[in-house]
């Protein structure tokens, strides 16, 4: 898209774009994928008007919709502009969800007992083993 085609494109516009946007599409394959009936652009419009109105400018409104889609994202829910709407009195508490680190020892999977505050590895047969290595050779990932 040239810089006058976005130039000319309504406020309104602007927004449903960035949405899709957010859901990984590219202008061409939103443009593409309407001409294909894949996608019914105009579905967006009154919601992302609605929007609009309640966030007062478009930059406001598009850094709604991305917080939204990174709340929504880290938690695989579906969302939408009118989940943007639904959602406007919590946007300041929305968060991602945080990813929770574990620790591996020779990639494999590790507990910390609370009654005698040990570390233990668990074997392939679920067996307990006392972990008597290093803190520097344990490896934290992230998981779900």
């Amino acid at each position: 898209m040239s810089k006058k085609e976005k130039e000319n494109l309504t406020d309104v516009q602007k927004i449903v774009n960035h949405y899709f946007h957010t859901k990984g599409y590219s202008l061409e394959e939103i443009k593409k994928d309407a001409k294909k009936k894949k996608i019914v652009y105009s579905r967006h419009t009154k919601p992302a008007k609605q929007l609009l109105e309640l966030a007062s400018d478009v930059k406001k409104a598009k850094e709604a919709l991305s917080t939204v889609a990174k709340w929504a994202k880290s938690r695989n829910l579906d969302y939408s502009i009118e989940t943007v709407l639904k959602k406007w009195l919590e946007l300041d508490q929305l968060e991602p969800k945080k990813k929770k680190k574990r620790p591996y020892y020779n990639n494999r999977p590790m507990v910390k007992s609370e009654r005698d505050n040990k570390w233990y590895v668990i074997d392939k047969d679920g067996e307990w083993l006392e972990f008597a290595g290093k803190k520097e050779d344990i490896k934290w990932r992230e998981e779900d």
